[in-house]
C-alpha cells in the first residue's frame, strides 16, 4: 500500500462462506488496471464478483465506469477516502460514498512524519476519525480504519490501536490481519477482543521467514497464497463467522496476483 494512497478500491468475490461474501482489495490490480480497465473488470467478473469498494473511476467518466459495472455485475460495497478528506472535506467524502452507492468509507493511512508515530499522533486521528465517523452515521454510512502496523507499538500497558480500539466512539476498524500481524499482534486475538468494532477483514498472507516490523512498510512480494504463509487465516475466516462479518477481502499486491486469488479462493472454500 503507497503511503499516500488516496483511493482505494475493493472487489468483493462473490463467493459466499456462511453470511460472509469473500472479497478482493482492487489495489492488487493496480498494475492491470493501467492498461485495460474494461478488461480487469471481465476479469473480476469472470471470478464472480458481485460487490466493490471503490473510490475512483481510474480517469474515466463517472457515467462511463458505472456502466461498466453494471455490465460486470458490480456493486459498490464501499469507498475509500484519505485521512486529508476526512478531517478537511468529509462533505466530498460523504458525497463521493453517495454517488456510488456505498455502505462504508474505509481510511487505510495516517499520514505522518517519517517513522514517527505516538500519542500525540494517535490521539488526533482517533479525533478525526470519530468527528468524521458520527457525521457519515447521519447519512447512514460506516468510517473503518484499516490499521497499517505502526499503530501496534507499544502504549501504556498494550498499544496505540488499543488506544484507538477503546476510544472509537463513531468510527470502527477494517482489520488487515498481514499489517496486524506484522505489526506484532495476533489478530484472532484482536477480534476476540475488540468484537463490536471489527466491521471489515482484509485476507492477507505473509510468506515464511518474513519477519515482521511497525513501520507500515514491507515488500509486496511478501503476499502469498492465503494458506500457505504465517497468519493463521483459518482461524481468522472462523473467528470471523462467529462475529458475522459481513466481508472478508482478499488483498494480494504482489506481482503474482492474478495466478496467486483464485489459489487462495480455492483454500477459502476449503475451510469448514
Amino acid at each position: 500500500m503507497k503511503k499516500y494512497l488516496t483511493l482505494l478500491v475493493i472487489a468483493c468475490l462473490a463467493i459466499t462462506t456462511n453470511a460472509q461474501e469473500v472479497g478482493l482489495q482492487l489495489y492488487s490490480l493496480r498494475n492491470q488496471f493501467k492498461d485495460d480497465v474494461p478488461g480487469t473488470l471481465k476479469l473480476i467478473n469472470s471470478w464472480g464478483i458481485s460487490k466493490i469498494e471503490g473510490g475512483g473511476t481510474y480517469g474515466m467518466p463517472m457515467e462511463d465506469f458505472q456502466g461498466l459495472l453494471k455490465e460486470n455485475n458490480l456493486h459498490v460495497v464501499s469507498v475509500g477516502a484519505s485521512f486529508e478528506d476526512l478531517e478537511k472535506n468529509v462533505d466530498k467524502v460523504i458525497q463521493n460514498a453517495k454517488d456510488f452507492g456505498a455502505k462504508y468509507v474505509m481510511c487505510a493511512w495516517v499520514p505522518h512524519d517519517g517513522n514517527n508515530w505516538g500519542l500525540e499522533e494517535t490521539k488526533h486521528a482517533t479525533d478525526v476519525f470519530n468527528s468524521a465517523g458520527k457525521r457519515l452515521k447521519e447519512e447512514g454510512l460506516t468510517l473503518a480504519y484499516h490499521a497499517h502496523g505502526y499503530e501496534f507499538r507499544p502504549y501504556d500497558e498494550g498499544t496505540f490501536f488499543d488506544y484507538m480500539a477503546k476510544n472509537a466512539t463513531d468510527f470502527t476498524f477494517e482489520l488487515d490481519v498481514y499489517w496486524a500481524k506484522h505489526g506484532g499482534a495476533d489478530p484472532v486475538a484482536l477480534m476476540k477482543k475488540y468484537p463490536g468494532k471489527m466491521t471489515l477483514l482484509h485476507l492477507k498472507d505473509m510468506e515464511h521467514g518474513v519477519k515482521g516490523n511497525n513501520t507500515g512498510h514491507e515488500d509486496v512480494e511478501t503476499n502469498v497464497v492465503l494458506g500457505a504463509g504465517q497468519v493463521d487465516i483459518a482461524g481468522v475466516v472462523a473467528e470471523a463467522k462467529k462475529l458475522g462479518l459481513e466481508y472478508m477481502f482478499i488483498e494480494d499486491e504482489s506481482s503474482r496476483v492474478v495466478e496467486q486469488v483464485p489459489e487462495s479462493l480455492e483454500y477459502l472454500k476449503s475451510l469448514k
